[in-house]
């Protein structure tokens, strides 16, 4: 038997997507996106990487993408393919780093895909998409040679981490490069925050393929969001003014 909260789930997934179809058809002039200090500096972080012969290096997180954590790794992929088409020029190319083997095989397909559109097959190599480990401290012990010994100038945690993560973030402040870091897990978040250079908090995680504009329909998802979060409120308040009603008839 489906439940009530079954049905509202859907019916919240329903009208999110039901909006972004809508925002991404309206012909409507360029949506200007609040000024995030986190994206400038990744914006030009990735022009040094690319004006210096560096190395991006994007982090995807530990946590299968069927399952709880499926949007902070499709994120994190969306993130590496816009990341792989701007720095497609560079004389070394953008790696991976996972820990879990869907999300390996998915970078190195999303690479795959990025040097295909650009006719650039003969860079591609799938080495640059790493399985780094499967349990939370053989992932870092995995990604820390990368981040220290393939002359990386940029790091991208996109993804679901633990705790853990402090150890990535902690790696990449001592060779002084520039670190972006995300996560729907708040003991991350918390972590992130502290240590990495530039954190992003709560839903700004998912507005990372707009800032670095993926595409359309990334904007439209921003501009969906703001809806339901509007939505949201109004519900909440409906409800308290309900309840306030409720209290005061009954003490009449």
């Amino acid at each position: 038997m489906i439940g009530i909260d079954n049905i509202l789930g859907l019916a919240v997934v329903l009208i999110g997507a039901g909006l972004m179809i809508l925002f991404s058809l309206l012909k409507r002039s360029r949506t200007v996106l609040r000024p995030i200090e986190a994206f400038q500096q990744l914006r030009r972080a990735i022009g040094l990487a690319v004006e210096e012969g560096k190395r991006l290096h994007v982090s995807l997180g530990r946590d299968s993408i069927i399952g709880p954590a499926t949007a902070p790794g499709l994120i994190g992929l969306s993130t590496l393919e816009r990341v792989a088409q701007l720095s497609r020029v560079s004389d070394r190319p953008p790696v991976a780093t996972s820990g879990e083997g869907t999300l390996a095989l998915l970078s190195q397909d999303t690479l795959r895909a990025v040097y295909r559109q650009g006719n650039a097959m003969d860079q591609y190599d799938p080495t640059r998409g790493r399985l780094a480990g499967v349990t939370p401290f053989s992932y870092v012990a995995g990604t820390l040679p990368v981040m220290r010994d393939e002359q990386v100038s940029a790091n991208l945690l996109v993804g679901s981490f633990g705790p853990e993560v402090a150890l990535l973030t902690e790696a990449s402040d001592q060779q002084g490069t520039f670190t972006l870091a995300a996560s729907q897990s708040l003991p991350a978040q918390a972590v992130m925050f502290a240590t990495a250079r530039e954190a992003l908090i709560g839903e700004e995680l998912f507005a990372i393929p707009a800032y670095l504009q993926a595409g359309d329909m990334y904007v439209s998802s921003l501009r969906a969001q703001d809806v339901l979060r509007w939505i949201l409120i109004v519900v909440i308040i409906a409800g308290a003014v309900f309840k306030l009603l409720q209290a005061l008839i009954g003490v009449a």
